[in-house]
């Protein structure tokens, strides 16, 4: 039996790995970088005791996940760490709205609107497990959307169906009579790249909330890095080998088979690449190259970390104990920031404040904050801007929390080049792995029954640019290994079944 090689010790490919170990397969993953982890990962950016999370750093999806949630990564140093507050969205006039992992507390933040609330979101976290199956499983999700369909009554249904082509802004129209409300809901859309009044919106904005109240939006006690560590310890308790600083320049194609990776004997290779670097390492036949090439990617992002004297003075009291703070003032203007096609002068910010509850983030009485925003991937001479839309961002903090630039101690900034120069997946800042607009959300690299095969025997994409996309759970990985396994199954089957056809015959003989 050849061994098996994965591309990438990102957590889909740390994923892939792991599943492919506990078949009993000889694996190798090859990690560019000198550190595995992909976009999970923690550094002292600014001042030594100070520990940011480079990248990613609030876990949802990795929560929920299916794939992580059957590891024993308690066992290999993994702890989540819930704060207050999932998130809060916060108001000129001193006020926010907070999600928390209870109920009936989103309710009352909601005031007037809680009860919309509290009756819509009721019949899907009564059936979680089932929405998780669609959502957070290999491609197609049939069994799951059986499940969902089968759980949920006729009316919850459809309004399920309809969320999916819907936009945040219809849904928060019809649940809200509040502005505030609102701006709460289309603030989740935020984390993707599909404006609040655009299709495909709902489905984010929902489903990021129905995670909150199931499984709240953890980080893991010292930093992201802990949920890398933890997967790399149960890999190579199976057997399985990480090779950091080791760039693949090619996979090894013979007569439409993989036959291996650099020094690697393999007839199994997964990469946890986007498809651009598949393209570029894999002699790919022109009937798929071509659908590879008009994927598309997410907006640039640039990111701010800062090493704080103190917590941030938020006016409002929900947000001071909230790991997540979307930042972006009332409804109207949270819409037009993700409209930009220029640097907002006040940019809508995804800001986390881990030290709030992780004590070991940061020296005895001293914090650390993040925020990063998007822009345009093209058209922007980042490089120029860049130090200008820092003071925006900062303003933009300073602006729901007075006093906030005075507690700066230090900071350090990550510009798109920047993001895709630590992590090649990160194309021109993309953070998401592709875009989420409606027509790619789904069938994404490539319309496909099974987007994670490729015309290569061998050969799989495990990366966020297949289904069900990007954000931090394994789910491509864990599933284009599953495939590959499926795969090796049926040629052995195939194989032995003339030899069990001649077994048998003899033993009909005898």
């Amino acid at each position: 039996m050849s061994g098996a090689v994965v591309i990438g010790a990102g957590p889909n490919g740390l994923a892939a790995a792991i599943r492919l170990a506990e078949a009993g397969r000889e694996v190798t993953v090859f990690e560019a970088q000198d550190r595995p982890g992909g976009a999970v990962r923690t550094e002292e950016l600014t001042l030594p005791g100070f520990r940011h999370d480079t990248f990613s750093s609030v876990y949802p999806a990795a929560a929920a996940s299916p794939v992580f949630g059957r590891l024993p990564l308690d066992r290999f140093g993994l702890r989540w760490i819930h704060p207050g507050a999932c998130y809060a969205h916060p108001f000129d006039d001193g006020t926010a709205v907070a999600l928390y992992r209870d109920v009936e507390s989103t309710a009352a933040s909601l005031g007037a609107d809680g009860g919309a609330w509290r009756e819509f979101v009721k019949p899907f976290l009564d059936r979680f497990d089932a929405v998780r199956a669609t959502m957070l499983s290999g491609f197609p999700p049939i069994a799951g959307s059986l499940k969902l369909a089968g759980a949920l009554g006729p009316a919850d249904l459809a309004r399920f169906v309809q969320l999916i082509p819907g936009s945040a802004r219809g849904l928060g129209e019809r649940l809200f009579d509040l502005p505030t409300s609102r701006a709460w809901l289309y603030s989740s859309a935020g984390h993707g790249d599909t404006p609040p009044d655009k299709p495909g919106s709902a489905i984010a904005a929902f489903y990021l909330n129905l995670m909150g109240h199931a499984v709240g939006w953890p980080s893991p006690e010292g930093g992201a890095q802990r949920l890398t560590d933890a997967l790399v310890g149960y890999l190579e308790s199976r057997g399985g080998v990480v090779r950091c600083s080791s760039p693949v320049s090619r996979v090894a194609v013979e007569q439409g088979r993989v036959t291996g990776v650099e020094d690697v004997a393999a007839d199994i290779v997964i990469a946890d690449v986007m498809p651009h670097a598949l393209a570029a390492i894999a002699d790919l036949p022109p009937t798929y190259r071509r659908p590879l090439g008009r994927y598309r990617y997410g907006p640039a992002t640039l990111k701010v970390d800062w090493a704080l004297d103190d917590t941030i003075p938020w006016r409002a009291p929900e947000v001071r104990a909230a790991g997540t703070v979307h930042v972006g003032g009332a409804e109207d203007e949270v819409v037009e920031a993700m409209h930009a096609t220029t640097l907002p002068e006040r940019p809508f910010l995804l800001l986390g404040q881990q030290s709030v509850a992780d004590s070991s983030r940061a020296p005895a009485g001293k914090h650390t904050a993040w925020a990063y925003t998007h822009g345009p991937n093209r058209g922007i001479d980042w490089a120029a801007e860049q130090d200008r839309h820092v003071d925006r961002v900062e303003a933009q903090v300073e602006r729901f929390a007075p006093g906030f630039r005075e507690r700066i101690l230090a900071r350090h900034v990550l510009g798109p080049a920047d993001l895709q120069a630590r992590d090649a997946n990160l194309v021109a800042g993309d953070v998401g792995g592709g875009s989420y607009r409606l027509d790619q959300v789904v069938l994404r690299p490539v319309p496909a029954l099974s987007p994670y095969r490729t015309p290569v025997t061998g050969l799989y994409l495990g990366s966020a640019a297949a289904f069900p996309g990007g954000a931090v759970h394994g789910v491509p990985g864990d599933a284009a290994a599953r495939a590959a396994l499926a795969d090796q199954g049926r040629v052995r089957n195939a194989l032995l079944a003339p030899r069990r056809l001649l077994t048998r015959a003899q033993r009909v003989g005898s």
